[in-house]
């Protein structure tokens, strides 16, 4: 529902729909597959607390909790300046910035001169979004502490190349590895091609603010991907 370094917005349609009507995301973020089926069984994990307060802070929100938030922000202001709650000031730190790692107190210039309006759609989209994750179990923690459980596991870690700029960034990628693959039920795994512990399929070219990558998958079930891999390869 809001901006955030790595989020899934652009290709969150790319992936296969889940098979079982419980979601799990160990590396939540702003979890956009859990939003497009958000009448799911959800359960949310992150291990950085900020995420973690914003998702349980939202839930408790009701629309005009929201609506009265600061809607515009000049590029002189700063978000300590508001008076607002703190769980309201992470997420306008996140709003303020366009795909930061964590929360801003000083807006970027495309935030605000390039593009004014923008913080006022992002806050008309949480309003419009606020009813879908009533429902949501959201734990502040490790994904090894999630028990095995037959659901579609929305696996999106912080990436092999590129990952290290999340405050929680610390990855056995060989481990991880063999957890995904140990997963009770449908397993999706996200990453880009540059990404070498798993064999991962590529699904769409995204550019990002300073350079372009290819998203790509890996999946205990068959995807569209693997087809089109074939037809490569052919």
């Amino acid at each position: 529902m809001w901006s955030y370094y790595g989020s899934k917005a652009k290709v969150i349609n790319y992936y296969p729909p889940p098979k079982f009507d419980k979601i799990i995301e160990p590396f939540a973020g702003t979890a956009r597959y859990a939003l497009k089926y958000f009448d799911r069984e959800v359960l949310l994990v992150d291990k950085y607390e900020v995420i973690i307060r914003i998702w349980k802070w939202l839930q408790r929100c009701s629309e005009n909790d929201i609506r009265e938030l600061p809607h515009f922000i000049k590029e002189t202001d700063r978000v300590s300046d508001f008076g607002v709650c703190e769980e309201a000031t992470l997420l306008l730190g996140f709003l303020i910035a366009k795909a930061s790692q964590c929360p801003r107190n000083k807006p970027t210039f495309r935030a605000t001169t390039n593009r004014p309006n923008n913080i006022n759609y992002q806050l008309k989209t949480i309003q419009k979004n606020l009813f879908k994750i009533r429902h949501w179990e959201i734990v502040c923690g490790d994904y090894l502490d999630i028990p095995n459980q037959k659901a579609t596991w929305f696996i999106d870690p912080p990436y092999q190349t590129g990952g290290y700029v999340y405050v929680e960034n610390k990855i056995d990628y060989e481990y991880l590895a063999g957890w995904c693959k140990s997963r009770e039920g449908h397993t999706i795994v996200c990453e880009n091609t540059k990404a070498d512990w798993l064999p991962f399929l590529p699904v769409k070219k995204v550019k990002g603010s300073i350079y372009s990558t290819v998203e790509a998958i890996w999946s205990n079930y068959p995807t569209q991907y693997d087809m089109q891999q074939m037809k490569l390869v052919l």
